[in-house]
């Protein structure tokens, strides 16, 4: 059993990692600005579930990767994290 909670721990680290990931990339490449302004203009316009929601993107990536190298237990830990992502955007949007 210690394998595998393991595995799955592993697989959110690393989609945790990703989406961490995917914002920084978004908000580096894809937004004009300093990264202060930009996280200022995302407060005012309430857009946090957005750019996380967009930022989950890798997570599919790393899951089917996981998937093609038949490492279930972590492609669990991804799916794991991406519904954990998901939640969290709920509910920032009912904040």
């Amino acid at each position: 059993m210690g394998f595998i909670t393991k595995e799955i721990a592993i697989g959110l680290l690393i989609a945790f990692f990703a989406t961490a990931a995917g914002v920084f990339i978004y908000l580096e490449y894809f937004v004009e600005g300093t990264f202060a302004e930009t996280i200022k203009i995302i407060k005012e316009g309430n857009l946090q579930g957005k750019i996380i929601t967009l930022a989950a993107i890798p997570n599919l990536f790393v899951f089917f990767i996981f998937i093609k190298k038949k490492q279930d237990y972590r492609a669990r830990g991804v799916l794991l994290a991406t519904i954990i992502t998901a939640l969290f955007t709920l509910v920032l949007q009912f904040i």
